[in-house]
Order: C-alpha cells, then structure tokens, then sequence
C-alpha cells in the first residue's frame, strides 16, 4: 500500500467515526472539492471551510447513518482512486439508499489538492422524493 494509499484509508476512516477535524487537516488549503451534479451537494468547493460547510455539516444534519465506504483503492503517483458504496437515510423523508462510488483524490505537496466524486445521483435523487 502506498503512502497516498494509507491516508486515503485514514481519512475514510476518521469520517466514519465522526472525526471531521482529521479529514479537514489532510485537505490542502486551496482544495477543489466536486460533488457531482446532481447529488445534493454538487458543485465546486475551494478550500476546507467551503467543504466543512457545503457538504460535510449537510451530510450530518440532513443524514442519518450517512456512509462512505471503500472497497478497493488503486493509486498511481500522485493519485488515489477509492471505489466503494454509499448508503444513509434521508431525514425529511425517511428513504434510505444505496449506490456505488468513485472518488478521485489528487495529491500536492501541501495535502491533498482536489477531491472529485462520481456516483449514480439518480439513485441519491430517489432517497430525497
């Protein structure tokens, strides 16, 4: 496992107990965080802050059980690709879901540079109807 690799792991980790302090220290200060369009929280985020507040503090208020787990990570250089299985309940209407994910992390040397996502929104969309 490479480095990259192990904080992939670390950061997966760290976001299913709750430890949102550790995520955020790993991303760099200028991150390009995309959310794909269609998801909830699609769009753009530059820097840690715009990722606590646009997508992160959402997950926790209008999730519950909301999850991100891996199944496999490939990287190559600089880059970690994580593909695993989103699940969680809507509160505002109690559909809960399940869909696959891909997530493309790209390093720099002052952490982590850019968070991509790709997963089939149609299924997330059908939890909020």
């Amino acid at each position: 496992m490479t480095k990259h690799s192990e904080t992939i792991n670390r950061l997966y980790a760290a976001f299913a107990s709750g430890d949102i302090p550790t995520v955020l220290a790993a991303l760099a200060p200028d991150i390009h965080w995309t959310e794909a369009e269609g998801f909830p929280y699609g769009g753009t985020y530059i820097g840690p802050d715009a990722v606590l507040q646009g997508v992160f503090m959402k997950l926790g208020s209008e999730w519950d059980g909301f999850a991100a787990v891996p199944h496999e990570l490939v990287a190559e250089g600089e880059t970690v690709v994580a593909l695993g299985q989103y699940s969680g309940t809507y509160k505002a209407t109690g559909k809960s879901f399940r869909a696959p994910f891909v997530h493309v992390w790209k390093f720099k040397d002052s952490g982590i540079a850019s968070f991509t996502q790709h997963t089939d929104t149609a299924v997330v969309q059908s939890a909020l109807k």
